[in-house]
């Protein structure tokens, strides 16, 4: 009996947790997505892979998933996560300042996507609510492949940010409508509409308000503990908590993750959440594509291959050319339109859920409904090409300066400035006003080409690989300033560079103390912590102006951030020391 309870559960899990161990590191080798791998894991292992010859060959059963529609749940739990995350990388004031482009953008890129292709079906003969269900499905775009690709601080990742946004918030109305248009439709769907969003507005604005005076005391007391086990567990009990908050008033999932990554992100605590949670998102992620591959048959595409081209292609193209012009009538670069509408081509695993209510609501058929289902997973099996094509395209439309253009043959070491936005620009000033060479490198091509023209030292390049570093001298040079708004990603090239360059000097821009903790302990030569700093300064400010003089004023600065600093790091080298964790020692 035990065996007959935990056979499938367990090879089904071999399966995934294999499909992780081999997928991750063998693509990674040839610097290709994994997000490809697993959904080709799902092809071969699903039930129009190799689950088609379990019955012949029973010990298929160990290595295929044995019942496919168990993952959904986890499926949609990577989903979760991802939002969640993505939610601890923005901000409530960046999101307001994102406002125009939610809700202008976004909503106009939905509203003539979805219009255009509304209108073509109807001519091929589709019933117009049939039309209409369809056009609002294939016009979505993934939030999940597209956000991890672009990410959300490039021109690229802002845009598709904003169009994303806007979908996953129209997600619930479009759900309704399509209700409402149900043959047997009465005026519930109306109503019940109106009841969702009144109750979603009401407890978007109770997390909001109890979540900034709950979650601080929360994670302050899972940090005095010093579990890490504990972090985890509060971790996950605030986003589950919160997804199912907005599930039960008939919102989606999404939206109560991604309110509750917003939430701490505005808290002291974002940095150790985010390292916490990053690897159970890739593997929830993981199995999300792994079901994508499942609902691919392989025999069904090569019978029909040419109308599943003709529609894979014509809606790719349609959402490009619209998503492209757009951007550009708003005043985006052509590169930066080009790629952006390439990426966003992509289909939405939201779209697979749209085509769901709307067979429900009897508005397409079952063969309609799995045709599109078949082609937006084609769609989303090649989004990481898209990204590829995007970048490609983007650059012959818009050449950008690239680490070629500088000439480091001069003989003369630079200090070497990642990232140049606002704090990257100010340290090159200084650097200049005292007669430093400097060359400063960023993968923001729109950042690049402004500072050129403002006459900065600047080249595009990726910080994150060490060889593009190596073509700026990094060898030779006497100090790399990391100054991206971006804990993780300054913590892993802290990492790379350390164990690199020995005795290169790594000069690291940080949150908050925890976070300069964590990048000393990465090998960081100087962290400055953004609070310590501010606080400074108001200290400086205060005491000059209450008269007291600037000479002792600014002695005590130094004596107190040296003082902070020491405190700092010797707080890292005590947390980098081996010690037993208390599961050990209850075992």
């Amino acid at each position: 009996m035990h065996g007959e309870l935990s056979s499938p559960i367990l090879s089904d899990a071999l399966v995934i947790l294999g499909a992780a161990g081999i997928v991750i590191p063998v693509f990674a080798r040839f610097r290709i997505t994994p997000i490809i791998g697993f959904i080709l894991v799902g092809v071969l292992v699903g039930p129009y892979g190799l689950g088609r010859i379990v019955y012949a060959h029973p010990w298929l059963s160990h290595v295929t998933i044995t019942d496919p529609e168990a993952l959904g749940p986890f499926a949609e739990f990577g989903i979760i996560l991802l939002l969640f995350t993505i939610g601890l990388e923005l901000s409530f004031n960046r999101l307001w300042a994102m406002r125009k482009l939610v809700f202008g953008l976004g909503a106009l890129e939905l509203l003539v996507i979805s219009s255009l292709i509304t209108a073509f079906l109807a001519m091929l003969g589709q019933y117009w609510t049939g039309a209409l269900g369809l056009g609002l499905a294939l016009a979505l775009s993934s939030t999940a492949l597209v956000l991890p690709m672009a990410g959300t601080r490039s021109p690229v990742g802002r845009a598709a940010l904003s169009m994303l946004l806007f979908e996953d918030i129209a997600i619930v109305p479009i759900i309704f409508l399509l209700g409402a248009l149900a043959p047997y439709a009465g005026s519930e769907g109306l109503d019940g509409l109106i009841d969702t969003l009144w109750m979603g507005l009401l407890l978007v604005i109770v997390m909001m308000i109890g979540g900034r005076y709950a979650l601080p005391k929360l994670f302050a007391q899972a940090a005095r503990t010093k579990s890490p086990e504990l972090f985890l567990a509060a971790s996950l009990l605030v986003v589950m908590g919160a997804s199912l908050a907005t599930a039960a008033v008939g919102l989606s999932p999404i939206v109560g993750a991604l309110i509750a990554g917003l939430l701490i992100a505005e808290t002291e605590y974002h940095t150790e959440v985010e390292g916490i949670m990053e690897p159970f998102k890739g593997l929830a992620l993981g199995v999300f594509l792994i079901t994508v591959g499942m609902g691919i048959d392989l025999s069904t595409i090569a019978a029909n291959a040419g109308m599943f081209a003709v529609a894979v292609v014509s809606v790719l193209t349609l959402k490009a050319l619209v998503t492209g012009v757009l951007l550009r009538l708003m005043g985006a670069r052509r590169g930066t339109a080009t790629e952006t509408g390439i990426l966003m081509a992509s289909p939405s695993e939201t779209t697979l859920i749209v085509l769901a209510a709307a067979t429900q609501a009897l508005l397409i058929q079952p063969g309609t409904a799995q045709f599109w289902q078949t082609v937006t997973a084609i769609g989303l099996t090649i989004t990481p090409l898209l990204a590829l094509l995007g970048r490609v395209v983007a650059r012959r439309v818009e050449p950008i300066p690239d680490l070629s253009e500088v000439d480091m043959n001069s003989g003369e070491p630079r200090v070497v400035i990642v990232g140049c936005g606002r704090v990257g620009r100010l340290i090159a000033q200084m650097l200049d006003k005292h007669d430093q060479l400097y060359v400063a490198v960023d993968s923001d091509s729109d950042q690049i080409e402004q500072a050129k023209r403002d006459g900065y030292q600047a080249v595009f390049g990726n910080a994150a690989r060490v060889d593009a570093l190596d073509k700026l001298g990094i060898e030779t040079a006497p100090a790399v300033i990391l100054t991206m708004d971006e804990p993780v990603l300054v913590q892993q090239i802290t990492r790379k560079l350390r164990s690199n360059y020995p005795d290169l000097s790594i000069i690291a821009r940080a949150r908050d103390t925890i976070h300069a903790a964590e990048l000393y302990r990465s090998g960081a030569t100087h962290a400055v912590p953004e609070t310590l700093e501010s606080s400074l300064q108001l200290s400086e400010a205060v005491l000059t102006d209450l008269g007291v003089a600037v000479g002792p004023v600014i002695a005590s600065i130094h004596e107190k951030r040296d003082e902070y600093r020491v405190q700092i790091q010797q707080g890292a080298a005590l947390e980098h020391k081996p010690k037993l964790r208390t599961s050990t020692l209850k075992s």
